[in-house]
């Protein structure tokens, strides 16, 4: 297939495309940044981080931005687009991030960290500083892991069930009123229809997968393939036979997990430490 012409000279990048559009439009009407705010009810520097890529803005903003402009919805299609683009992503979680986009339901075990797709902003940033993210790239990093949340709460979210190993509630963020903003927000997503959350507490003793941060992502063409993750990168396994294994003993460990409903009362509980804690 020849490659494809590119008429207009714009970005063909979603994210880059975006942000040269909404300055396009801004400028053509002569506008400043401290007009367009005003006139929208929002700061103006989103609208500066936006037309300079440090953001993509939530999608009121973006609609409100529509409407302002008379684009009839073209600014939330490409928008849509920017929020997928696995370029936003550190180069190493890319091709994660492009088959995350592609699944129908994923299902995960977590050894001692939470999974991204429910994470606060805060947990995202203390665990996103324990590397070498810092400044501007920190932030752009924990915007786009808190996009891709949209996957469980957009209008056709997926189904996504985790199992929680107990070390992963007993690894609590330092600032108290943090963690406990995250044990709430794990409650609320629970409650979701397309969200189970279940909790292996460290009373069943040794079990399988204890050491391996697994995601199993069910694709469209119902082929299911594995991503174990570690402290340094991530690998994808394809191979039937492997996943198979894994899915096995992610099964047995499933089994051993509390009810959904237990893990709830368990994560209650916590909570309920976490608040008796004296504030430091």
């Amino acid at each position: 297939m020849p490659p494809r012409r590119v008429i207009t000279g714009r970005s063909q990048e979603p994210r880059k495309r975006f942000a040269e559009e909404l300055r396009l439009l801004r400028t053509e009407r002569g506008e400043s940044l401290r007009r367009l705010g005003e006139t929208l009810g929002w700061d103006w520097s989103l609208f500066g981080k936006m037309e300079n890529g440090e953001t993509v803005g939530g999608p009121e903003v973006v609609q409100a931005l529509d409407q302002h402009y008379g684009t009839a919805g073209l600014l939330l299609a490409l928008w849509e687009l920017a929020v997928a683009d696995p370029a936003q992503f550190r180069e190493k979680y890319r091709h994660y991030m492009s088959l995350e986009a592609k699944a129908v339901s994923l299902w995960h075990y977590a050894v001692c960290w939470l999974p991204g797709l429910l994470q606060t902003e805060a947990y995202a940033r203390t665990l996103m500083e324990t590397g070498i993210l810092k400044g501007d790239e920190l932030t752009r990093q924990v915007e786009a892991r808190l996009r891709r949340q949209e996957l469980l709460t957009g209008a056709n979210p997926l189904g996504f069930r985790t199992v929680l190993s107990e070390t992963v509630l007993r690894t609590k963020l330092t600032n108290l009123a943090q963690w406990q903003e995250q044990l709430e927000h794990l409650l609320t997503m629970g409650d979701r229809r397309n969200v189970t959350i279940q909790v292996v507490p460290h009373s069943v003793g040794l079990y399988a997968l204890s050491s391996t941060d697994v995601m199993f992502l069910r694709l469209a063409d119902g082929r299911v393939v594995a991503w174990v993750e570690t402290g340094i990168s991530g690998s994808q396994i394809n191979a039937t036979a492997d996943v198979d294994y894994l899915q096995h003993r992610y099964d047995r460990v499933r089994d051993l997990a509390l009810s959904p409903a237990d893990s709830r009362k368990f994560i209650m509980r916590t909570l309920e430490e976490a608040q008796c804690e004296p504030s430091i």
